[in-house]
């Protein structure tokens, strides 16, 4: 799989005050990877920095084969990436089908909502509702269709089921997958409920106090929730560099 976005080095933050030090992550075309970790370890940081929204105090990131420019998220997005904040923005005011299809070309929009039925099946009885007017499972759905009609081939999604039901949760997580499969998209996913994360996640990584504490192929941190307790808390001595070296080191703990 080739790499669709990385960053090395990577250290942002606020007015000069890093949140995030020495990131090195990447994610490849067709692939899931997960940024877990407790509040304030700086995973929406990352993904705001990766999108070009936030400038990096140090570090470079590169998506799609170029460089993404802080401050300039706009290119970022016409070149193929999205970002799904954990707000959504959705444009309440706006019916489902006219947030699927704001700034798409005429003839591009019969195609873009037939393939975001072909995912979200739920949303057909509501493309005509406005937005504010959805439950919030509802809304995720449209907030993910948006990026999918768009055809992205980076898709950022900040805590995509905040907020939702866990049954509600649990559904739309495999169809995020089954697109990732069939599309090709590279994702990075922040998420908070970690079972469900690595459930569908293909790696992840675990960020603590603005530094990555562990990382790993998901199915071999799924087996290993006492590993992942202790870097929630800080307490992993030693971070393995390569999944080889994770899985070496999650039998050998």
């Amino acid at each position: 799989m080739s790499v669709a976005m990385q960053c090395s080095q990577l250290t942002s933050g606020y007015n000069g005050v890093p949140a995030v030090r020495g990131l090195d992550l990447e994610v490849h075309a067709g692939e899931i990877v997960a940024i877990l970790g407790p509040n304030g370890s700086g995973k929406t940081t990352t993904l705001m920095t990766l999108m070009g929204v936030i400038s990096p105090i140090a570090g470079e990131v590169t998506a799609l084969g170029e460089p993404v420019i802080g401050g300039k998220p706009h290119l970022a997005a016409r070149r193929g990436m999205s970002l799904v904040p954990d707000d959504r923005a959705l444009i309440f005011g706006l019916t489902a089908r006219e947030n699927l299809t704001i700034g798409l070309p005429r003839k591009a929009k019969k195609h873009a909502i037939n393939q975001v039925l072909d995912y979200f099946a739920p949303l057909r009885a509501k493309l005509d509702t406005r937005a504010g007017f959805l439950s919030g499972g509802e809304q995720q759905m449209l907030a993910l269709g948006r990026a999918l009609a768009r055809e992205a081939k980076v898709l950022m999604i900040d805590e995509m089921t905040l907020g939702l039901a866990p049954v509600i949760a649990k559904s739309i997580l495999p169809i995020l997958r089954r697109a990732v499969d069939e599309l090709g998209t590279a994702v990075l996913l922040v998420e908070q409920h970690l079972d469900l994360a690595l459930a569908i996640a293909d790696r992840a990584y675990v960020l603590n106090r603005g530094c990555i504490e562990l990382s790993g192929q998901a199915d071999e941190l799924r087996g290993r929730r006492d590993l992942l307790q202790a870097s929630y808390l800080g307490e992993v001595t030693s971070i393995p560099e390569t999944s080889a070296q994770v899985g070496r080191a999650v039998g050998n703990v």
